[in-house]
């Protein structure tokens, strides 16, 4: 019983981790895989690529274990979604990314509903969430009969694999990011799904976040029969390794993009401006847990885009000495508003921005400002949490990527004047899914039994922030609204 699998599917890779029961270190395995952009503000992935590359990842950390597997846990880049066939198993076209701005017309037509959109979804009108992306795929591909489709988040797709095709489900988390879920009724909403024309019978059985969804069947190298205990959006996975599982904890995680999740508890607050209403998780007794959410599209991104775009670093690693080794950004500002903005502007035609440039800029001053977008951006979506919300931040957990870069987290505890924490694992999303998927399986006992897991590596206590936050809300106005539309850019 003493160890879970953790697949964490995320936007630009997958990782398989083996978390055992004892605390000692995961074992692991990461596949990047393709990303696709056929057309400005388009982003898709290639569904069977992503099956691929984590079948591969889960055969080779399985080889290296010598206990049972007890269970397996899913974690994924949430808004993310494709069609296949029931009859075939394939997939209808490439599967449509979060990042993707191809729906931002569809949105537009139907702010008239906004406020059924926000009082039902907890969402807003955007293209970011699946809902328009899955009525585009039903529109633009040939499905034939509409009995045969599946549409999914990535998750439902792994799931649906992992089975043998014999379990169509998803959980709370991920379809309440989708604009088809009434996240007060905890069930599929017949008026959004009619107002975005996908049916119903084309959409996964919602099942609590940590239950047993299923067995593994017929995967090469996977034995069969291994209980499937937990699907959770990437996001509130991290919200769970982080262990913010009481009213008022918060945490932030540095990956592709950023999210700040905030537990608001087991009551759905009002829709709140600049935010959004999210299920955080269901554990099946009782109410789900809810949370607000800020979502922040581009950073880690814009570190790839460094690295691979401009060739101003060669690893992604190389971020942290580099904007470490000026200053500050010598008045640089940097927006990466690649596919528009997130909270707390939602403004999907905003575009990527660097102001303040002179002859004087480097790279490592552009490197610097990349960071401090980070910090600020994330600042802002705390700042609309607390004064809409009217709630305090006792304290931010931080994991993700960047969250290695212990200077830019003492910077952002110095512009929150919060205490910014750091666990030992950084890596948190895995172990929310994989403690999820033990809990349903007896590996751990009791929540409080999961959250001794949590161990403090570093703590920042603020100081003097830096004064330059004005000027970048500066840079933010000079991006919004750049692009008319996306397919005129």
């Amino acid at each position: 019983m003493g160890v879970v699998l953790a697949l964490d599917a995320g936007t630009t890779g997958v990782r398989t981790r083996a978390v055992f029961d004892d605390g000692r270190d995961s074992i692991a395995s990461y596949r990047e895989f393709p990303q696709y952009f056929p057309q400005p503000g388009w982003v898709e992935h290639d569904a069977e690529e992503i099956w691929s590359a984590l079948v591969e990842t889960m055969v080779e950390v399985a080889q290296k274990i010598t206990e049972p597997i007890a269970a397996i846990g899913i974690t994924n880049q949430r808004e993310t979604v494709l069609a296949w066939s029931q009859r075939t198993g394939r997939p209808f076209g490439n599967a449509i990314v979060w990042q993707d701005r191809r729906t931002a017309p569809h949105c537009e037509e139907l702010l008239p509903h906004l406020d059924l959109v926000r009082r039902t979804t907890g969402l807003v009108l955007d293209p970011y969430f699946s809902g328009t992306k899955a009525s585009w795929l039903l529109q633009h591909h040939d499905t034939g009969s509409i009995d045969d489709v599946r549409i999914g988040t990535i998750d439902t797709w792994i799931v649906w694999k992992l089975s043998g095709g014999q379990s169509f489900v998803t959980d709370a988390s991920n379809a309440s990011r989708t604009m088809l879920f009434d996240i007060t009724k905890m069930r599929w909403s017949e008026e959004m799904c009619a107002l975005l024309g996908v049916p119903i019978s084309t959409l996964a059985e919602v099942r609590p976040t940590s239950s047993r969804l299923g067995v593994t069947q017929d995967v090469t190298g996977v034995p069969n029969g291994i209980p499937i205990s937990s699907v959770v959006g990437d996001q509130q996975a991290a919200l769970f390794g982080q262990m913010c599982t009481e009213v008022g904890m918060a945490k932030n995680t540095y990956g592709t993009g950023s999210f700040v999740l905030f537990n608001v508890g087991s009551t759905c607050p009002q829709p709140t401006e600049g935010m959004l209403t999210t299920v955080a998780w269901d554990l099946g007794h009782g109410a789900p847990t809810y949370a607000l959410e800020g979502s922040i599209f581009v950073t880690g991104a814009a570190v790839q885009w460094l690295r691979d775009g401009l060739g101003i670093i060669t690893q992604s690693s190389e971020i942290g000495p580099l904007a470490a080794s000026v200053p500050d950004s010598a008045g640089v500002y940097f927006v990466p508003a690649f596919t528009g903005l997130g909270s707390p502007w939602w403004d999907p035609y905003a575009r990527g921005t660097i102001v303040g440039i002179t002859r004087g800029t480097t790279r490592a001053h552009i490197a610097r400002a990349v960071l401090d977008a980070m910090v600020f951006h994330t600042r802002d979506i705390i700042d609309a949490m607390t004064t809409a919300g009217g709630v305090s931040l006792k304290e931010l957990r931080v994991d993700g990527g960047a969250s290695v870069m212990s200077e830019m987290l003492q910077r952002q505890a110095n512009e929150l004047q919060v205490p910014v924490l750091r666990p030992t694992d950084h890596e948190t999303t895995a172990l929310g899914a994989a403690y999820l998927a033990g809990l349903a399986e007896g590996v751990w006992s009791s929540l409080d039994e999961v959250q001794q897991m949590w161990k403090l590596d570093l703590r920042c206590t603020p100081q003097e922030p830096s004064g330059n936050h004005p000027q970048w809300l500066r840079a933010v106005e000079r991006a919004q609204h750049w692009a008319s539309d996306t397919t005129n850019e």
